[in-house]
Order: C-alpha cells, then sequence, then structure tokens
C-alpha cells in the first residue's frame, strides 16, 4: 500500500509517513457516512448546535497544538496558524447559533391554503481542499454542511495530512457520530471513483482552475452539484488621494500573509501614474524590511513555502516576467539550502500579456501596474481571467465605493484587505470558479430547497 510523507517546509526534514487507504476501505468510510446522514438528518438544528460549540470549544482549548500542526506542516508563521484555529471557532460558532433562522421555513403567498419553501439536507459532500489553510479552508465547508444535516468526506492535499486527521479527532473528540466527518488518505486518482459513489451527492473544491475544471467536469458527467472556489490575481488600485504610507503598508501585509499563498490575496498592484513612482519606492521598502525566517519565531513577519515544486513554479513565472520586460526591483532569487523559502519579490512595469499580469502568482511576490487615470486602472483590474477578490485604497470612502462596485469579482473592499467572513458571502466569478461558501448563501449550496403546496 503506498504512503504519503509530509514535510517541514522551514527545513526540509521528515515529519510523518500516511498510509494511502484502498479502494475497499474508500468505499466503506463513504457508505459509513452515507449511513450516519440517515439518521442525522432527523436531529434538530438545536441538537446539532451542542456538538458544533463543542467543537469551537475543542479549536480554543488546542489552538497552540493545532497552530504548531498547522505551521510544521505548511510553513505560515505560529501567529497566523493561532488565528487561522481562531477563525474555525468562529465559523462553528456562527452556523452553531443562525443556521436555525437561516434555514427555517420561508412562507409564499400563493393560492394554496398553505405554501412555503423548505431547506432539507441532500447527504453525503465530498470537499477537495488545499493545503494554504489546512483547518479553516476545511471547517468553512464542514460547519454548515454538517450543520444543515449533511455528512462530510475530505480529500486532503498530501502535504497536511495531519491537519486532516487532526480534525477529524476533533470532530469526534466533540462528540459527534462517526460517520460526520472523515477525513480519507487517498491520491487524486481515486477522487474520480469518490465521485462517482452513490453516496455522495455534491463536491467542493478549493484549488487552482486546471483541478477544478477536471473535478467539475467528473461529477457534471454524474450530475451531482458542485460549489468552485478557484484561484485569484486580485488587483488592488491605488489612486492618488490614497494615504500612500498606509497603502504601502496594507500592500505588504497583504502580499506577504500567508507568506503569500493565498486565493484572495494582493498580487496585483495597479497604481495611477502620478503616485506611481512614491509608492513604488515605499512598498520596496516595507517589502524589504519585512523579515523572513523561522516561522515558529514571533518576530518572523513570513516564512517558506509550502513546498520546493511550488516555489520552483513561482520563480519560473517570475523569470518569464521579466524577460517579457517587467522589471525586478526586489527579489526574485532563490535561498540556498534544503528549506523552502523564496524572498519577497517586487517587479515593477507589468502589463497585460506578461506572465505576472495574466497568471496567477502563488508566493511572496508583488506586480505593480501603471495606470493612467482611475477609468484606465479599473480597465486593467477587470482585465483578468480571474475575479476572486479586490480591493481600492482612497481617500475617499464614495469614490472608492464607485470603484469597488465596477469591480468584477466576488469581493471587494474598500482600504482594507478581502478577508473572509461567516456573515458575508464567499466566492468567485469568472475562472475563480462559482457558488459560495458562508453566509447564508453558503449554507444554502448543498441543501433542497424545496417546495411545499398545500391546496
Amino acid at each position: 500500500m503506498s504512503s504519503t510523507t509530509t514535510i517541514n517546509p522551514a527545513n526540509g526534514k521528515e515529519i510523518a509517513v500516511y498510509k494511502r487507504i484502498n479502494a475497499d476501505v474508500i468505499k466503506s468510510k463513504i457508505a459509513q457516512a452515507g449511513k450516519t446522514f440517515t439518521a442525522w438528518k432527523k436531529i434538530s438544528y438545536t441538537e446539532r448546535a451542542v456538538f458544533m460549540h463543542e467543537l469551537a470549544n475543542i479549536f480554543e482549548k488546542n489552538k497552540n497544538d493545532y497552530a504548531l500542526l498547522i505551521t510544521t506542516e505548511m510553513g505560515k508563521t505560529l501567529e497566523q496558524a493561532k488565528k487561522e484555529v481562531e477563525k474555525c471557532a468562529l465559523v462553528c460558532r456562527y452556523y452553531a447559533d443562525n443556521t436555525a433562522s437561516i434555514l427555517k421555513d420561508q412562507n409564499v403567498v400563493t393560492e394554496a391554503s398553505k405554501s412555503y419553501v423548505t431547506y432539507q439536507p441532500i447527504g453525503v459532500v465530498l470537499a477537495v481542499m488545499p493545503w494554504n489553510f489546512p483547518f479553516y479552508q476545511v471547517i468553512r465547508f464542514a460547519a454548515p454542511a454538517i450543520m444543515a444535516g449533511n455528512t462530510g468526506i475530505l480529500k486532503h492535499a498530501s502535504n497536511v495530512q495531519g491537519c486532516g486527521f487532526a480534525l477529524e479527532d476533533a470532530f469526534a473528540k466533540a462528540g459527534f457520530p462517526p460517520g460526520i466527518f472523515t477525513n480519507l488518505n487517498v491520491e487524486s486518482d481515486d477522487i474520480k471513483e469518490i465521485i462517482e459513489d452513490k453516496n455522495i451527492v455534491a463536491v467542493t473544491l478549493t484549488g487552482s482552475d486546471s483541478t477544478g475544471r477536471s473535478v467539475a467536469s467528473i461529477a457534471g458527467q454524474n450530475l451531482k452539484k458542485t460549489v468552485m472556489e478557484l484561484g485569484g490575481s486580485d488587483a488592488y488600485i491605488i489612486l492618488e488621494d490614497a494615504d500612500l504610507d498606509k497603502a504601502a503598508e496594507m500592500a505588504t501585509l497583504g502580499r506577504l500573509q500567508n507568506n503569500g499563498q493565498t486565493c484572495i490575496a494582493a498580487k496585483r498592484f495597479i497604481v495611477l501614474e502620478e503616485i506611481y513612482d512614491k509608492f513604488l519606492k515605499l512598498f520596496a521598502q516595507k517589502m524589504k524590511a519585512a523579515k523572513m525566517g523561522d516561522p515558529t519565531a514571533a518576530d518572523t513577519f513570513y516564512g517558506p513555502m509550502a513546498r520546493k515544486d511550488l516555489r520552483e513554479e513561482l520563480h519560473k513565472q517570475v523569470k518569464k516576467t521579466i524577460k517579457q520586460g517587467g522589471k525586478l526591483i526586489l527579489g526574485g532569487e532563490i535561498p540556498e539550502g534544503d528549506s523552502s523559502y523564496y524572498p519577497a519579490t517586487v517587479i515593477a512595469d507589468v502589463k497585460p500579456g506578461m506572465t505576472g499580469f495574466d497568471e496567477e502568482l502563488f508566493g511572496p511576490v508583488a506586480c505593480v501596474i501603471k495606470a493612467t487615470d482611475e477609468a484606465d486602472a479599473i480597465a486593467l483590474a477587470n482585465q483578468s481571467q480571474f475575479g476572486l477578490g479586490s480591493g481600492v485604497f482612497t481617500g475617499n470612502k464614495e469614490r472608492g465605493e464607485s470603484v469597488a462596485r465596477q469591480l468584477e469579482a466576488g469581493s471587494s473592499f474598500v482600504n482594507k484587505l478581502v478577508v473572509s467572513d461567516p456573515r458575508l458571502p464567499f466566492g468567485g466569478v469568472k475562472n475563480s470558479g462559482y457558488g459560495r461558501e458562508l453566509s447564508g448563501y453558503g449554507i444554502k449550496e448543498f441543501v433542497n430547497i424545496k417546495s411545499i403546496w398545500i391546496d
């Protein structure tokens, strides 16, 4: 039987080896999830909420241990890992407290004596999840799906299997019945067979657009509902009336948070020409000052990339962009050693047609783009195959709101970096996917929205 080995990206050392499961075990575990669903769907929201609150308690009580596991497996700073675990607890409590009201029956006035819309769970939901937020991405799907009455199967990224099993254990410790949440340590090649399993009714995926196309195609052939949260190349517009020091500081945080490996991270910075040189200088200074190092150290601003192969791909994109005419201002060199570090990198004068403009650069690399005016900045922001997040920095909130409404993305923030919040829907347009996570919109993705008519 094959296995997967997790590697610490900060030093290149082996962490643990996890055995893959075979086809028979896969079927057995999915069947258990299906069996559990038949009982779980009959339990009230109030009863489900008790388990979900206890899961939140477990996240809070074990925050430090979970954070260290996250940091060790994928390299984000320990402080950011702690915040990730805290956010898991926040999402659990949000759905524990709000599902009953979100999914309450909706009366509709018709010719019937009584007619209404009711929301019913649909079954076992498969989640194909990435490594960059190994706890939060999973809970973002699991908390609403399970509170709605479904059960969940997780196919987690191979390099964070420890996180996958820790989550499975947390659900068990919270008292959820066996089969409510199951982590399957399987190969990517096994996904097709899993989707085709009769017990699987829907699939949610967070990952690259290429992976999304593949999984959505298989699910479509089997007429199974999907939600896709895919890549992003988020544009942040810097207008001439913005506080440039604050904008540069936020841009640095936006580009280096999670070691630059965030779908909704700021990636393309579109700056009006009259402030372009000043902003670029400030931005480069702040990016240079950000400390790269041991992700467990308190003074580290950003740590290593999650894997060496990801770093190699990023470096190729950087070199292509420079060859195409981009001006390297900072970084752009792979450090020596067995780790997966990549330095904060700034590329200026990036234009449409260049790799840094057209593709997602998933790492600590920022592309700075010059715009002639506000209209040009908006056009450049929208000239992308992606549409996940976006932002604008300006001294005029009304102007910022006007620009935000014109940006083609699932989220547009003014004078703040894009974040996901359980109270607001999260997702994208174009090649960034479809469907929504979080809020009432997210929990309704995996329910049967059913009409009842009584004559």
